[in-house]
């Protein structure tokens, strides 16, 4: 019989109800008789004691909010009766220690990807089309329809195949729709493409800012090499990129082939050369091909999109024992997101193996906080409708739910949007909690793969990562199986543990990782990237 409540922490004074609870039901919970105030919904929270107004709430073991109101015993908590509230962190309190997994079981896996000269393996191999400015992006857009039809050789969808057999059937064609069988000119590598409305028009940071994330696809293992457009005149010079380029990675011989149009002169000369150029590249590209490389090599991002109450509890959690497990076999996890890890910032500054990474840590979530109020809003503002609906009530509850995907490993760094990571272990990375600029901003930070849980569904990937879809839940796996890859949601029926999960999961990413597994993801052909300019972006 499925457990109806759950408490996450022995000393939470809420509770998650497991399914929907109708007023007047009487529960036996931890050994007493509770009665539902009012009906529940499922994922929502309801209190285990009688809460006055000014009263703390605890959940995940820590302050997620104040009740705003009078909340009996058995009633359900809302937006009515609560309000956002964390602790304070002025820094490092104690450090806390780690009980390390066993990994005798993975200690000898590899997963077969693509070795580059500089050590770093990726687990997809691919030539990337860029612009230094949007005044390219037509350019870039010209460019990959030339190169998707006739090097790529690209299969037509079912959409293409509906719509002809439409306009066939109205012309009175028998014409028969059928798949191309056009096999692909190059099987070993991908052609991608970003776009974007950066490089000019703003302020000079937003233009460095932007060209160390470019810098960083280019460095990203998964990159074989990279064409990049230029207009020539705009705020992100060529010589930014560069030396962008050169302070994460000064030794690189990675092949970037830079056009600059104001110097070339007509579009038809230019785009001439980069098809010629490019091919070429490709050609050599394409010649590298998978071997066995230890799990140390993954890097893997760990990122949240559309939450729900359950999220904290399954997929998030499943996360963060994949996450231990893969730090101590050496290889590195990010965790970002930091409008959802305001109220646990004291757990993760006493994981911090150096006390510069607490202080770096605290520095970066305050100025953060700092730029939100100052635009006249707050981390309190962050929890979207969506999440709200669905049991996530203060951005508090929401963080503390969102910090699971980090485990319980030592943090062994602390980056700002845009830096690199090469430090082994678990990393903190200052980006937005929105889904697309998290993701963009990981994956430019050197994750070769991304895990990305979902309580409520969202399509994003990436043009150049592998995205894993985690749902929180089995209804969201069965509604929409299109786009999600891994199902999470037998640990609320207490079908699976979350152990058991985690290694599903990690075989799964050794899967993905060696090509053997397209996600959901890849084969919508889901390529998001939107770059976070670092004004407000919640």
């Amino acid at each position: 019989m499925q457990k109806k409540l759950i408490k996450v922490n022995p000393s939470d004074n809420v509770a998650v109800a497991l399914v929907n609870l109708a007023a007047g039901e009487v529960i036996h919970f931890e050994g007493e008789n509770i009665t539902i105030i009012t009906d529940v919904k499922m994922k929502h929270k309801i209190a285990l004691n009688d809460l006055n107004t000014g009263d703390r709430i605890i959940m995940y073991g820590v302050l997620v909010g104040k009740a705003s109101a009078k909340i009996e015993k058995g009633g359900l908590l809302s937006t009515l009766n609560v309000k956002h509230e964390s602790d304070k962190v002025t820094g490092k309190t104690e450090t806390i220690g780690w009980d390390v997994p066993n990994i005798d079981k993975w200690k000898d896996r590899t997963f077969n990807g693509y070795h580059r000269e500089d050590g770093q393996v990726g687990t997809e191999n691919v030539w990337l089309f860029f612009p230094l400015v949007f005044c390219e992006n037509r350019n870039i857009e010209i460019l990959k329809d030339i190169f998707e039809k006739e090097l790529m050789k690209p299969k037509e969808n079912d959409y293409q195949l509906l719509l002809r057999s439409l306009v066939s059937s109205e012309n009175g064609s028998t014409e028969v729709a059928g798949k191309s069988a056009e096999a692909d000119l190059f099987n070993n590598i991908e052609v991608k493409f970003i776009t974007h409305q950066g490089g000019c028009g703003g302020i000079r940071q937003d233009s460095h800012s932007l060209a160390k994330l470019l810098a960083g696809y280019v460095n990203n293992p998964n990159v074989a090499g990279a064409t990049v457009l230029s207009l020539g005149c705009q705020n992100l010079q060529i010589q930014i990129f560069k030396d962008a380029l050169h302070e994460i990675n000064p030794t690189s011989t990675k092949p970037i082939l830079i056009y600059d149009q104001q110097q070339i002169g007509t579009i038809e000369a230019m785009l001439s050369s980069v098809v010629k150029d490019t091919f070429e590249a490709i050609k050599e590209a394409n010649k590298i091909e998978r071997t066995p490389a230890p799990l140390s090599k993954l890097t893997i991002g760990l990122e949240c999109g559309g939450s729900d109450g359950f999220s904290g509890i399954s997929a998030n959690p499943t996360l963060g024992v994949t996450s231990d497990l893969l730090t101590a076999l050496g290889a590195t996890t990010i965790l970002s997101e930091f409008p959802e890890l305001c109220g646990v910032e004291q757990e993760l500054v006493n994981r911090c193996v150096e006390d510069e990474a607490g202080v770096r840590f605290l520095e970066l979530m305050k100025w953060y906080e700092k730029t939100v109020v100052d635009a006249g809003s707050g981390f309190d503002m962050n929890p979207s409708p969506g999440n709200i609906k669905d049991g996530l009530i203060t951005d508090a509850m929401k963080s503390a739910g969102a910090a699971k995907k980090g485990g319980t490993s030592p943090i062994v760094g602390v980056s700002d949007y845009g830096e690199y990571i090469s430090k082994p272990g678990l990393n903190l990375l200052c980006t937005p909690g929105n889904d697309v600029e998290c993701t963009t901003a990981m994956v430019g930070s050197g994750a070769n793969m991304v895990l990305f849980t979902t309580g409520l569904g969202t399509p994003t990937g990436n043009p150049i990562a592998p995205v894993v879809k985690v749902s929180s839940n089995s209804e969201l796996a069965r509604k929409m199986s299109d786009i999600i890859d891994i199902d999470t949601g037998g640990i609320i029926t207490g079908e699976k543990t979350i152990d058991e999960m985690a290694d599903e999961m990690l075989e799964f990413i050794i899967n993905v990782a060696s090509g053997e597994i397209k996600t959901k993801a890849a084969i919508l052909n889901q390529n998001d990237f939107i770059p976070w300019k670092r004004g407000v972006s919640l």
